[in-house]
């Protein structure tokens, strides 16, 4: 590895994606009682997870601070490697921000050492699809300029859209107000909801009932899609399989011999989403 690359559990990985790179911890509570996330989804019991949010248990999730990117990059600068970190989106947290406050004051003590970090614009598969191809360009032995100046570019094609069962859980959150929360539950509305040019979260359209969202998210990726040799497309849920293997089924209708990879969604950002999320991540046209 030329360079050193960061994710944290946001990113959503399973292990069998984790080569090549380092994982935060992410920290929430639940009902005020603290759990770590550490990162590997493979080990997450979502199902349990996403059962205490539809019981009303309340989970609050914390952002990653300037402190613990401080210690966690220090050694590597010390071994004389440069770093690149993939961050959540700087729209829906302030970690983003930590990490570059971090970054300027270790670069600043550790004299021709070069550390990027990259606002994804995205959280979930959005910056995990990111950190993999990090890791790639690191093998292939770019420098962490390199690297960084072809994953800023990439940026703009890192695709990801999602539907929710629940605009309650995004209400709560203040991602969408109480007056449309209650609206789009009596009228069964669904949005399709997307990583703007900001990072913001955003509805692109909307449909009523869950099974013509799930076909949207299909739609979306078909109008978007850059089809690409060896891309794996991911899918995420929230404790909704059938749904996850049913939109796997729409996309490979579409291109038949792409890779797909389904997992649960992970739990840092699932708090705000809540049970029935569905999420669809690819890279393609920008957003």
């Amino acid at each position: 590895m030329s360079f050193v690359v960061f994710a944290d559990g946001s990113a959503n990985l399973p292990q069998s994606m984790l080569e090549g790179i380092n994982l935060l911890p992410c920290d929430y509570t639940i009902d005020g009682v603290q759990s770590t996330y550490w990162g590997d989804v493979d080990h997450f019991d979502g199902h349990a997870f996403y059962e205490d949010l539809r019981r009303g248990k309340v989970v609050k999730t914390s952002l990653l601070n300037t402190q613990l990117f401080l210690s966690r990059f220090a050694p590597y600068l010390t071994q004389g490697k440069d770093i690149i970190y993939i961050s959540m989106s700087s729209g829906i947290s302030g970690t983003y921000n930590a990490a570059r406050l971090a970054a300027q004051e270790l670069m600043e003590l550790y004299s021709g050492r070069f550390i990027h970090i990259v606002d994804s614009l995205g959280c979930g598969f959005g910056n995990g699809l990111l950190a993999v191809r990090a890791a790639a360009l690191s093998r292939q032995g770019l420098s962490a300029k390199e690297a960084a100046a072809i994953l800023d570019q990439e940026v703009p094609h890192t695709c990801q859209y999602f539907t929710v069962d629940d605009l309650n859980f995004l209400k709560n959150t203040g991602r969408v107000s109480g007056m449309t929360a209650k609206i789009a539950t009596v009228l069964n509305i669904k949005p399709i909801l997307f990583g703007d040019s900001t990072g913001h979260i955003i509805s692109c359209t909307k449909v009523r009932g869950r099974k013509n969202s799930i076909e949207m998210l299909a739609k979306k990726y078909d109008e978007k899609r850059i089809d690409q040799e060896g891309q794996t497309i991911c899918i995420s849920h929230g404790d909704c399989l059938a749904d996850a293997e049913y939109l796997a089924g729409l996309v490979r209708a579409i291109t038949p011999e792409v890779e797909i990879t389904i997992c649960q969604h992970e739990p840092f950002s699932g708090a705000h989403v809540g049970p029935g999320m569905l999420g669809l991540f690819f890279r393609g046209k920008e957003r």
